[in-house]
């Protein structure tokens, strides 16, 4: 099945990525280009020794082509969220094989002082697993705000970046907290029992 370029133009995220696993050619391929600059700003933020940001995102196409072909719509998360974890864990499993990593995508104050490589990797598999109870607890849009929160942005930016007011995004925030609290402690009472 060959769907034209207009049609798949068209198409929500996860409509193309349904028609690529039924097979529609040319749904894949768009898909591959709506996110191939988020692969290449999320691979920037790493190094691999003796190799070049061109091997993350490699990589990290590689955890993109799996998110296409994996995702499933009844998981109630948006395509994006489901293709970002997926370009992650590609990129953080071919840091780990390497064992070299710098990375500015951390909390310096989370890495001990005159940290190993393997220090800063396994802070940065903290973050991923934080962000993915993130999104097992906030809806999209939250998920989205407090991604780009925690990546330094201001209100402002924020809220253009979205689309949406100032007071959206503090409501989102707001809520975001509130829902996090309340999934943490839980979590603590699980492990106190």
């Amino acid at each position: 099945m060959r769907w034209c370029v207009q049609d798949c133009k068209n198409k929500s995220d996860e409509a193309l990525a349904a028609a690529a696993q039924a097979g529609a050619e040319g749904a894949e391929e768009e898909l591959l280009n709506r996110y191939k600059s988020i692969v290449r700003a999320r691979a920037r933020k790493f190094f691999l020794a003796g190799g070049e940001t061109d091997d993350l995102v490699q990589e990290g196409m590689i955890g993109l082509v799996s998110a296409i072909r994996d995702f499933r719509p009844d998981g109630g998360k948006s395509f994006k969220n489901f293709a970002y974890l997926c370009v992650s864990r590609r990129i953080y499993s071919a840091l780990r094989a390497d064992r070299s990593v710098a990375c500015d995508d951390l909390d310096p104050d989370s890495v001990p002082e005159g940290g190993t490589p393997e220090d800063l990797l396994l802070a940065g598999e903290s973050l991923a697993e934080f962000r993915t109870k993130l999104m097992g607890t906030l809806s999209d849009f939250e998920f989205r705000v407090v991604s780009l929160w925690l990546d330094g942005m201001s209100y402002a930016a924020i809220a253009q970046a979205t689309g949406k007011g100032m007071k959206a995004i503090d409501n989102a925030l707001a809520r975001s907290k509130k829902k996090l609290q309340n999934a943490f402690v839980a979590e603590r009472q699980k492990e106190n029992k």
